[in-house]
């Protein structure tokens, strides 16, 4: 639905093709490309999600899972071969309150949690915020992460001033990092998404 209420072009496009929602449209798992090329997709939410089988085959997998909660080995561990990710997308978002700054910090510390998972050193880069804010780094700053080397790494994010400092960890750890805001997002929201391109070798 677009921001007015109204089903917009890329909510009836959903509906139409039969995928679960309109955010299909920003990541799909068509980029697979053939059987024989292999691969795989693997997708973690909190609620159970099928798997569209009109458009994906036995290489997508859905997990019923609370992200924050998994470690690097579980996680690792439905990668292909269990040698971890290409690519990882988060799509994280917490639910909306309508608190502006409230919403913004709880879609940082998500996109701090992908950031972990990914390169495992994100909390060791950022550990002097969290302990002025009283806080002590949740995860051991040597943990490895999932994502490969050279792999890429995709974060939505609510736009605010924390967005700008989770771009700066993510400058030295891979090669290119840009923002990008999707055509299929609503013109009324603030979501913007940080790509992370070839992550630098560990």
């Amino acid at each position: 639905m677009s921001g007015g209420g109204a089903p917009d072009f890329f909510y009836r496009e959903a509906q139409r093709l039969g995928y679960v929602a309109r955010s299909a449209f920003k990541v799909a798992c068509q980029s697979l490309g053939p059987l024989k090329n292999g691969g795989a997709v693997v997708g973690i939410d909190v609620k159970k999600v099928k798997v569209p089988s009109l458009h994906c085959d036995a290489r997508v997998q859905t997990i019923s899972a609370d992200v924050m909660k998994l470690s690097k080995p579980q996680v690792m561990e439905l990668s292909p071969k269990e040698k971890g990710f290409s690519v990882i997308l988060s799509d994280m978002c917490p639910s909306v309150s309508g608190i502006s700054t409230r919403d913004a910090a709880l879609s940082f510390e998500l996109g701090m949690r992908a950031l972990d998972l990914a390169v495992g050193r994100a909390m060791n880069v950022s550990n002097d915020n969290f302990q002025n804010e009283g806080e002590s780094c949740p995860c051991s700053p040597y943990d490895k992460g999932v994502l490969l080397s050279r792999g890429h790494l995709v974060i939505k994010l609510l736009e605010s001033e924390d967005t700008k400092e989770l771009s700066q960890i993510c400058k030295p750890l891979f090669k290119k990092s840009t923002w990008l805001r999707p055509k299929a997002t609503r013109s009324s929201s603030r979501e913007i998404y940080l790509i992370c391109q070839d992550l630098k070798s560990q």
